[in-house]
Parts: C-alpha cells; sequence; structure tokens
C-alpha cells in the first residue's frame, strides 16, 4: 500500500505489527536505562529504522529479542553522552516524571510504569554508573539472563555479573526499607496535600522523616534550589515558602507520576512544577520538584 508516496510491503506491515506489540516493553527499557521519556521515544523510534533496514538484508526471526538488545546498547550510549552533560547541569538532575492526570480511583487507570519504573527506582538509578545500570535493568527488572545481557552491554559475564552485584548494593542502600502500597503512598501523599492546603504545618511535619530530603530540578532555566535541602523542619519551611501562594490561588492538583499519586502547580492552565513524594513506611522521605520546563508536559 502506498502512504505519502512510501511504499509498505507486506513483510514490513507484519513488522510493525510486531513492534507496536512490543514497543510499550522497550519504553520502559530505554526509560529505566535513560530516565528520560523523550530520550526513551527516539531511542526506541530509531530501533524501528534499524529494524527495518536489517530486515531488508535479513530476515529478523526475533523482532522483540532483537530490538531489546538494539534498544538497551542505543540506550547505555546515550546515557553515556548524557552524563557528560549532565556534569555541566545547572543544580541538581532529576529524572523526566511520567505525568498522567487520572484520578487513580481505579486500579486500571494506573499506567503501567507503575510496577516496574517508579519514578523513586529512577532517582536511586541515578546513583549508579551506566553499566551498573543498564545491567541492572536488563537482568533485575526485566529478566534478561545474565549471558544476553553480557552480549548486549559487550562485557563478559562473570563482570556482568560483578556489575550487578555493586548495582543490587547501590539500590538497596537507596531505596526504601519498607514497601508501601499504592493504596498506603495515596493515602499518604492525599494526606500531605490536605494539610498542605489547610496551611497545618504540624500535620506535614509530622508526615515527614527527619532526613527527609528534598531536590529540585529547575535546569538553570527557572527558579529551584541549587543543593538538596536534608532535615524536616528545613523541608517543611521550604515547601510552605514555595505552595503558599500557590494554595491561595487553588493551583496544586492530584496527579499521577509513573502511576503513583503526587502534586502538580499549575498556572495559566500548564503545569510548572510537579513533586513527587518518596515513603518508607508512614514516612516522607524523599521530596523531588521538577521544574525543568523541558521535562514538564506539554499544555
Amino acid at each position: 500500500m502506498a502512504d505519502r508516496g512510501v511504499v509498505v510491503t507486506d513483510r514490513q506491515g507484519e513488522l510493525a505489527a510486531v513492534y507496536d506489540a512490543v514497543r510499550p516493553r522497550l519504553i520502559r527499557i530505554a526509560y529505566a536505562i535513560l530516565g528520560s521519556h523523550a530520550e526513551a521515544e527516539d531511542v526506541v523510534a530509531d530501533c524501528w529504522i534499524r529494524l527495518v533496514e536489517s530486515d531488508r538484508k535479513e530476515s529478523v526471526a526475533d523482532v522483540e529479542a532483537w530490538s531489546t538488545v538494539v534498544v538497551s546498547r542505543a540506550a547505555l550510549d546515550t546515557l553515556r553522552s548524557a552524563r557528560r552533560r549532565r556534569e555541566e547541569y545547572v543544580g541538581p538532575w532529576l529524572p523526566e516524571p511520567v505525568v498522567t492526570h487520572a484520578t487513580l480511583d481505579d486500579p486500571a487507570d494506573r499506567v503501567t510504569l507503575d510496577d516496574q519504573v517508579s519514578y523513586a527506582l529512577l532517582v536511586v538509578l541515578e546513583t549508579l554508573s551506566p553499566a551498573e545500570r543498564t545491567v541492572w535493568v536488563l537482568h533485575d527488572l526485566f529478566g534478561m539472563p545474565f549471558p544476553e545481557v553480557a552480549e548486549t552491554v559487550g562485557r563478559t559475564p562473570a563482570a556482568v555479573r560483578q556489575l550487578a552485584t555493586r548495582a543490587r548494593a547501590h539500590v538497596a542502600a537507596g531505596a526504601p526499607r519498607v514497601t508501601v502500597t499504592a493504596a498506603q503512598h495515596d493515602s499518604a501523599v492525599r494526606g500531605f496535600l490536605s494539610a498542605a492546603l489547610e496551611g497545618d504545618m504540624a500535620a506535614c511535619l509530622a508526615a515527614l522523616d527527619p532526613d527527609v530530603v528534598l531536590t529540585s530540578d529547575g535546569g538553570g532555566k527557572v527558579s529551584a534550589a541549587r543543593r538538596p535541602i536534608v532535615g524536616a523542619d528545613k523541608v517543611m519551611r521550604f515547601l510552605f515558602g514555595i505552595l503558599a501562594t500557590r494554595v491561595a490561588a487553588n493551583e496544586l492538583t492530584p496527579i499521577a507520576v509513573n502511576g503513583r499519586l503526587a502534586v502538580a502547580a499549575v498556572r495559566d492552565g500548564r503545569v510548572d512544577s510537579v513533586i513527587s513524594l518518596t515513603l518508607d513506611g508512614d514516612r516522607i522521605t524523599r521530596v523531588d520538584i521538577v521544574r525543568a520546563p523541558d521535562k514538564l508536559p506539554a499544555p
């Protein structure tokens, strides 16, 4: 058939159908490695072009396996380049949140990123080297066997196992010690937001872990804290300072970030801040505020 002058063969149509089916998983893999959904989509789009070209030369029997390797390698290369750019980034760098406006009242509304690529996990993965992160994502998160991971990243199986061991230690050190269900997370966020809207500083302070860390990413384009803020009292005062005018103007609204309830500050019909909360048990241990315009959803 023809589309804008481009002839699509039956084989290309077959490839497209298979690729469309595996694309969500490829996006999740690339996003987990990169921490940028926009870059993940670029990597997966480029993989489709390479798949078509490769299949013309020799038929690709297992599209999902072939594409997983190509996407993973491209994401690793992109991450290495991005790490060099992030060294010159103004202020802290936070992952790009995947924002939806679902009410989350229905579990069916939760995006598939919830179970595999939570925002809290992405923040922890930033502590890993590109190789450690890629190995951990492919093996521990997506279940790829070590021999295939080794082939994908260009390392020996023994080296890959060592990378995975180091990555697990970093992830365990940074991840919450107590597992929090979606319902518990939602309840805590709604409670914190309600207390903030009512100006109840005591309730907000009680919800924060004594060693809570607040990180704000403005990318040098909008105002944001240049260094992480540590401690419940300092974090609470910072939050109330920036939220006071938003509360008065009714500019705070619940949203979903990677499938978990979060808070958005909306001004003139567009999101200008996304606030993600990480819980360990019943206390908030991290507050991550994304303000960099290129990481926020378009109006």
